[in-house]
């Protein structure tokens, strides 16, 4: 599809915070690289032992000595600094993107346009989001990730997830809540050519790879009770598009009644075939 190309690109910084997590941040840096230049992107990398990605080029990267925290602690600490960091860059770009380095926005390649484009010619009334697909392995069909080759083109299914339906961009310097899930006191506005795609569960040996350096303790408890959405994607029905555009409906006028500044579903899962067009994105 052709376009019209966009007269003026807004300045876009995208920024992530990382600790033990080389595979996803690498590819994070790839994704965000390709799309608004390396040099453009600020990392917090949580531990002065952690290494610098091999593909960080010009990107910022800040090394923070590592805090043993309770969850709770931890996730309020890194949002802070996560908050402060998009205060700052917000003085000199118009726009900041802000996830977790498993989190990767995509604009529907049937608009034509790449990100950048797209998120300069929207209008953004504070901040939007992406309708939130947490992708999952079907473990009926679909084998080990090869960590050398896109994610999408292993991956078909994901589960329709409020939790990763994000106000990851925005452009005024208003404060995320913890992981990035909501900003106190504003609504959401999830933008209808955009997908936030979460890969924390793509993979089932990954889990356990990552369980596994915690103690047996985590392993078996990753083997007895599973993970929620390989869980969703290996046995629940995928649906089509329908759903995906039925969902984005919903979360845009549900929230659940102890966080009215977050979507909600009504309670229902739903699995749906990622649509293939998304693996033009290179994810």
């Amino acid at each position: 599809m052709t376009h019209k190309p966009t007269k003026h690109l807004k300045k876009i910084a995208a920024i992530t915070m990382a600790r033990n997590d080389e595979f996803f941040l690498s590819r994070w840096i790839k994704y965000y690289g390709d799309e608004i230049g390396t040099e453009n992107l600020y990392i917090y990398l949580d531990g002065t032992d952690q290494k610098t990605p091999h593909n960080a080029g010009n990107a910022h990267i800040t090394k923070l000595p590592h805090r043993d925290m309770t969850r709770a602690a931890g996730d309020k600490y890194r949002i802070g600094l996560m908050n402060d960091l998009a205060q700052r860059l917000l003085e000199t770009y118009d726009i900041v993107i802000g996830c977790d380095c498993d989190e990767f926005l995509v604009v529907d390649p049937d608009t034509g346009k790449s990100l950048a484009e797209y998120l300069s010619d929207i209008q953004i009334k504070n901040t939007v989001s992406g309708l939130g697909l947490d992708v999952g392995q079907n473990m009926n069909i679909e084998r080990v990730l090869d960590k050398n080759a896109p994610l999408l083109e292993q991956r078909e299914y994901a589960l329709l997830s409020t939790r990763y339906t994000k106000p990851v961009v925005k452009n005024v310097p208003l404060d995320w809540g913890s992981g990035f899930h909501s900003i106190s006191g504003h609504n959401f506005h999830i933008d209808k050519n955009l997908y936030l795609l979460h890969f924390g569960a793509v993979d089932m040996q990954m889990l356990l790879d990552k369980a596994a350096a915690r103690g047996p303790d985590w392993v078996n408890h990753l083997r007895r009770r599973g993970n929620g959405t390989i869980d969703a994607v290996t046995h629940l029905t995928a649906h089509g598009e329908n759903w995906i555009r039925r969902a984005r409906k919903i979360q845009t006028f549900a929230r659940p009644i102890y966080a009215f500044d977050k979507p909600g579903m009504f309670g229902l899962r739903r699995v749906v075939k990622i649509p293939a067009r998304l693996k033009k994105s290179n994810v």
